[in-house]
């Protein structure tokens, strides 16, 4: 597997930062991480330890000079919200929120505690902070992918099945919060390939069987799903359905891919984990967040998986194949 680093952590001005009034504990530091889906994926797994190991690579051990309170949303917005208020009454030192919904959760929960973010779309248009440059209240980190990537996503769906003519951009609006600026990037170029765009909100796995079901009776359709909790939270069941429904479907994240998904395009979530790492290890050495800037992904992850193509009756060009970071046999 071929990664690519895409963060680079850009300095920022040292300043004193009051972190949360706490009892007196010593040289220990405590943090809270607010994690949209359920503990134990391989996913997950990969993002805990990258967390932790550049923690440990920064002086930071866990049960040493280091609490760690992990929560976990199960795809589950109501959930989410009781979490994030859970972790703020623990009056943690610096929060962690993975996922636009979860810094939604947190925001509301606290304006003082200093949060990291990670994945989060457009994080200036959400109103969670007032600039990339100049965060400056108690919230710093590292966004998601911009709505106009869907493009790119468009352009490898068409590329793999020439002969789709209409795509299902598949989410749950009510934990994507703005993915259906996603949605208008795609429709916007739509025209352009030929292509008859569709929004498919999704709150169940019944819900998006029956979407499926409908999509693959048309003939020629395809399916795109942009970075949410819910539908990453539920990417088994998503990648089977769409192999039944003979699909062929671009995905956000390479875990779809490792599940047995056609492809995806987008940043390597566990990667993201080291950044963020690095920037709880500043703020919890005196470091204003607010001082810190949102870093944007540079760099992308190209995921195809050879296996799914061929049994979907796909032949993949040449140009593709030569593009791709992981080619999945």
């Amino acid at each position: 597997m071929r990664r690519r680093e895409f963060i680079t952590v850009l300095g920022g001005a040292a300043a004193a930062w009051p972190v949360a009034a706490r009892a007196q504990r010593g040289a220990a530091k405590r943090i809270g991480v607010l994690m949209p889906e359920t503990e134990g994926s391989a996913d997950t797994n990969a993002q805990v330890v990258v967390f932790e190991n550049t923690l440990k690579q920064l002086g930071w051990v866990p049960g040493r000079n280091l609490q760690i309170d992990y929560r976990w949303a199960m795809g589950d917005l109501q959930r989410m919200r009781l979490l994030a208020a859970d972790l703020v009454n623990l009056t943690p030192d610096a929060l962690v929120a993975a996922s636009t919904p979860s810094l939604a959760a947190i925001q509301k929960a606290t304006h003082t505690i200093p949060i990291v973010f990670v994945a989060v779309t457009e994080p200036v248009l959400n109103g969670f902070v007032p600039s990339l440059a100049h965060p400056g209240g108690n919230a710093t980190g590292f966004s998601n992918l911009e709505p106009s990537i869907g493009g790119k996503w468009l352009e490898i769906l068409k590329g793999i099945a020439p002969r789709t003519s209409r795509v299902a951009v598949m989410f749950n609006l009510a934990t994507g919060v703005t993915t259906d600026l996603f949605f208008r990037a795609i429709e916007a170029v739509g025209p352009r390939f030929a292509v008859e765009t569709v929004m498919s909100d999704v709150h169940s796995l019944e819900e998006i069987e029956a979407a499926m079901k409908n999509l693959g009776s048309k003939g020629t359709a395809g399916l795109i799903l942009p970075p949410e909790p819910f539908t990453l939270q539920n990417s088994k069941p998503i990648v089977e359905l769409a192999s039944q429904y003979r699909l062929p479907a671009v995905y956000s994240f390479p875990s779809f891919c490792a599940a047995g998904g056609l492809a995806s395009y987008g940043v390597h979530l566990p990667g993201m984990f080291r950044p963020a790492a690095e920037y709880i290890d500043r703020i919890l050495k005196g470091e204003h967040p607010g001082d810190l800037p949102v870093q944007q992904p540079t760099t992308f992850q190209f995921v195809i998986n050879l296996k799914t193509a061929k049994a979907l009756g796909l032949t993949i060009p040449p140009s593709l194949l030569a593009t791709a970071d992981e080619l999945i046999q």
